[in-house]
């Protein structure tokens, strides 16, 4: 068998000698012979096809650890290599997904901190209003109620505390976001920075406030809440989110959930590991990998903003509903009920005609005109 020197092997792999040199010193990619005399590195023919796959997972911006682990296992399993790159792919479509928020609300927030323009009013936007209920029920297993529902005109909450300490450490955190509803966060338009900030700053203190309950015995990281919070402001609605609890959006008769669950299993589902079917009956389908908790490592809640539009429902629920009520019977149940009231109390019913077996919890919002 002929073998190829280094320079016909890079242009025939379409990777450079440099390149080369540092796959073998990592053990990606050896030669298949080293000269003794001359040093130089030969390839074989049938090393081409690694080669190519490396240049291709390098183009992707897998890391080089990783690329080996593929690559080894496309030795053995071609299909759980494709697996373990749909896997990195859908990891990087989400952290996409996360920086387009971020970016979208930098160049909003700077645009209008150009000197030409108003530094503190945004543009023109209609005057809307909410219109809100909120509901939670202990269900019908559970002997107490961890949940925490409320509703102001500034504010929507949901919270679903767990451990020993779950009902007063979700009970403080909405408390916490409550001070926001008090303040009313202005009466017009609020900037996207400060709105923004207000809402980080408070969630911040909900986290403290969650640590000092926990307080310091033996587990206070077993002690925690989750958080689904909206503040209203105007025409527009900031969200903030950790945990399984979800937000879910009903525009055009369409329901889309606008949050994403910080679960064990949702990563699975995210990285291509379980498909959403398998998820809704996975046995670790409710462990937690974000939540705000007496640990000292305070976990990142994601912050960001929506539009709203006259006609638009929201609704917050704890998984007490989202795990339990299918999704198109939500759907049913937000897109038909004459109120927000109303749809509250069908929603904690269907999820009670389930079984009940967590508590349940639930707030929708109705955006409106002034005059509606």
């Amino acid at each position: 068998m002929s073998l190829l020197t280094i320079g016909a092997f890079a242009r025939a792999s379409r990777l450079s000698p440099k390149a080369l040199r540092l796959y073998d010193e990592l053990g990606l990619l050896a030669p298949a012979r080293v000269d003794p005399v001359t040093g130089y590195r030969l390839y074989a023919p049938g090393q081409l096809e690694r080669a190519r796959l490396v240049a291709w997972l390098r183009r992707l911006g897998m890391p080089l650890a990783r690329i080996r682990e593929v690559c080894d296992l496309g030795e053995r399993d071609a299909a759980a290599a494709a697996r373990e790159v749909r896997a990195f792919w859908a990891r990087v479509e989400a952290e996409t997904a996360a920086r387009r928020d971020l970016a979208a609300f930098l160049i909003d927030h700077l645009t209008w901190k150009d000197p030409l323009m108003s530094p503190t009013v945004e543009p023109a936007a209609e005057p809307l209003e909410i219109r809100y209920a909120a509901l939670s029920d202990t269900g019908l297993v559970r002997e107490s109620n961890q949940d925490t529902a409320y509703a102001g005109p500034r504010l929507l909450a949901v919270a679903d505390g767990f451990g020993a300490g779950g009902a007063p450490a979700g009970a403080a955190a909405v408390r916490e976001l409550r001070r926001l509803d008090a303040e009313r966060v202005g009466t017009g338009v609020v900037p996207a920075g400060e709105l923004l900030n207000a809402l980080e700053e408070a969630v911040e203190q909900a986290g403290r406030a969650v640590r000092d309950i926990a307080g310091s015995g033996p587990a206070p990281h077993e002690v925690g809440t989750t958080l689904t919070a909206m503040l209203w402001t105007g025409s527009r609605l900031a969200l903030v989110h950790i945990g399984d609890s979800r937000a879910y959006l009903l525009r055009d008769g369409e329901l889309f959930q606008i949050t994403h669950d910080h679960t064990l299993v949702q990563s699975m589902v995210d990285e291509g590991r379980l498909s959403p079917e398998e998820a809704t009956s996975h046995p670790q389908r409710s462990l937690l990998l974000r939540a705000l908790t007496g640990g000292r490592d305070a976990a990142t809640a994601d912050i960001r903003l929506h539009d709203a539009r006259p006609g638009d429902r929201y609704l917050l629920c704890s998984d007490g509903l989202s795990a339990v009520v299918p999704t198109e019977d939500v759907r049913r149940v937000v897109g038909s009920a004459p109120d927000p009231e109303r749809a509250a109390r069908e929603l904690v019913t269907l999820a009670n005609r389930a079984g009940g077996p967590d508590n349940v919890s639930c707030v929708v919002a109705d955006v409106v005109r002034p005059e509606d």
